[in-house]
């Protein structure tokens, strides 16, 4: 780089080998001197004639580029040449026809709008680089066909670029290089016929999921229903999951043995159940245990899942601990009523478990997050649904770093997850039964909730009045222990739905009169219900004589 201009001097060097003179201005009349030249490196000079010399016959590697040749001829007579630079000089590639030993062609920066000859030479490397892309923010039509492009990369910032043609490059392997494209609103049109990237799994599905708003590809017009399905694929709504997950535990169960189960849908009286949910770490568990201790004579606890226990924790007390080769192995047998997967690792509930407690006349109390929430609706379950639900996101922060349980990761897809839970709460009235979003008095707030759902209140009421009352007659006693006897066989049962004795119609008690033979017949019958329960034996954890009632009924259309 000497700014030559004059190199005849050379011409007697007729043995030289190898000739490196870029960035100058000279013209290379000398090469024709240079019969056994291999290596020439021209570039960055003012050369306009494009092998304007005698072709030494051993040349091999020739660089050109960056200079002001315009117009390429006929290159038969340099058949050695296995080298070729022709960088930023030329619109169109033609005379490389008998070329038959160039394996690199470097064509980058370029203007070219045609290449011929080329489909007999053993290229092995080409480049066809374009650069600046980027700087184009006017483009909005793009066709990079029949190249060897490898990466969309350098196209994110084209937004106004409408049409896309990537056809047989050969090289577009990845469906993932679409998220170079994937914020260019406008794009439209998009074509990656004959590429490797259509023989991936659901190619098109994932294409059209990463690029949801194109029309076309591959020269087809993209459906509604298409669209639809790459969702449901690949970011499927809770919806979705929870039907599919209800269709897998449905179909698994009706390939087993037929029973009847003590949890059997009722339409006055459904099997109680409390359902706690909300994000990781806001204290579901802990509050399920309490509640479970404080009402045992209501609730018993059960879950199954695939992570390893906590510090503390024991197996079928907190969780039942189960390998995922157990897990699938359950799913299987028909074992679950629901599943979800959150944090890599699996949690369900089974139907035995239900059944287990149902059978010590207790009701079921577990903890899920919104999946199983939404998994659980499915069934014919119908539980109350409590939400916990924190309001000041650094104090559950803290919260969760004191536990020492969870990764930064963790914590950070815990706290993303409140607003999943609060969208939920808002755009579905009536989803949850109730919300406690005081992370301070959780546990007052949802023991003075479950009282009221166990209608313990009303009865420690009723328990006052009849203490103050003492001179209440054998018929009230009578009736008061009829239904008292009615909620106990209800709960583990025994006896049709005790919600359709307790709040029949005057018409129906009319009905139900005109059967008894007399009203002595009805006493007595009384009479006998209240001896049989002052002498039948009761469990150490079933509801005795002073029973509570359980959860009211749940209103129509939920």
């Amino acid at each position: 780089s000497h700014s030559l201009s004059d190199i005849s001097v050379l011409c007697s060097y007729v043995h030289l080998q190898k000739l490196e003179l870029p960035h100058n201005k000279i013209q290379l009349s000398c090469v024709s001197h240079m019969p056994y030249l291999v290596v020439l490196d021209a570039s960055y000079n003012e050369i306009s004639n494009f092998f304007e010399f005698q072709p030494p016959k051993n040349l091999k590697e020739v660089n050109f580029s960056h200079n002001r040749m315009t117009k390429m001829r006929d290159l038969s007579a340099y058949a050695s040449l296995t080298k070729l630079v022709l960088d930023n000089s030329f619109s169109e590639i033609s005379g490389l026809e008998q070329c038959c030993r160039l394996t690199h062609l470097s064509l980058a920066h370029n203007k070219i709008s045609r290449i011929s000859g080329l489909g007999g030479l053993p290229l092995t490397h080409i480049c066809l680089k374009i650069e600046g892309l980027e700087h184009l923010k006017s483009l909005q039509v793009l066709d990079l066909s029949q190249n060897r492009i490898t990466s969309l990369s350098g196209l994110e910032n084209l937004h106004l670029l409408g049409s896309l043609n990537l056809e047989k490059n050969l090289q577009v392997s990845e469906i993932q290089e679409c998220k170079h494209i994937h914020d260019l609103l406008l794009l439209r049109d998009l074509s990656l016929v004959e590429n490797p990237v259509q023989e991936q799994p659901d190619y098109k599905l994932a294409v059209i999921f990463l690029l949801q708003h194109l029309t076309v590809l591959d020269q087809e017009a993209v459906t509604v229903e298409e669209k639809v399905s790459s969702v449901n694929m690949y970011d499927p709504p809770m919806d979705v999951v929870a039907a599919r997950d209800h269709i897998t535990h449905l179909v698994y169960q009706l390939m087993q043995p037929q029973v009847l189960y003590e949890t059997l849908p009722s339409a006055d009286s459904p099997y109680p159940m409390l359902v706690l949910t909300g994000p990781r770490g806001c204290g579901k568990r802990e509050l399920t245990h309490r509640l479970c201790q404080e009402f045992n004579e209501y609730f018993a606890y059960i879950s199954h899942t695939t992570r390893g226990p906590y510090f503390g924790e024991e197996n079928g007390l907190d969780y039942h601990f189960v390998s995922e080769e157990a897990f699938q192995s359950m799913i299987h047998t028909g074992k679950f009523i629901q599943t979800i997967q959150y944090g890599g690792h699996s949690y369900g509930l089974t139907r035995d478990a239900v059944e287990d407690v149902a059978r010590e006349g207790l009701a079921c109390c577990v903890h899920m997050e919104l999946e199983g929430v939404f998994s659980l609706k499915k069934t014919y379950f119908e539980p109350r649904y409590i939400l916990l639900i924190p309001t000041q996101a650094e104090k559950y922060i803290g919260h969760l770093k004191a536990r020492g349980l969870y990764t930064q990761a963790q914590m950070d897809a815990a706290v993303s997850r409140i607003e999943l839970y609060a969208n939920t709460n808002r755009q579905r009235p009536g989803f949850f039964d109730n919300v406690i979003p005081d992370w301070e008095d959780a546990y007052k707030t949802l023991r003075q909730a479950v009282k009221e759902y166990l209608l313990l209140e009303e009865q420690e009421e009723g328990e006052n009045n009849n203490r103050a009352s003492p001179d209440n007659t054998s018929t009230e006693l009578a009736s008061i222990r009829r239904r008292e006897q009615l909620v106990r066989e209800a709960i583990v049962g025994k006896s049709p739905g005790v919600y359709s004795q307790l709040f029949k119609s005057d018409d129906s008690r009319a009905s139900s009169a005109l059967s008894v033979p007399s009203s002595a017949g009805a006493f007595s019958d009384l009479a006998a219900d209240q001896l049989a329960a002052a002498v039948s034996p009761c469990s150490d954890r079933r509801p005795g004589s002073n029973v509570k009632p359980i959860l009211p009924p749940i209103p129509t259309g939920r």
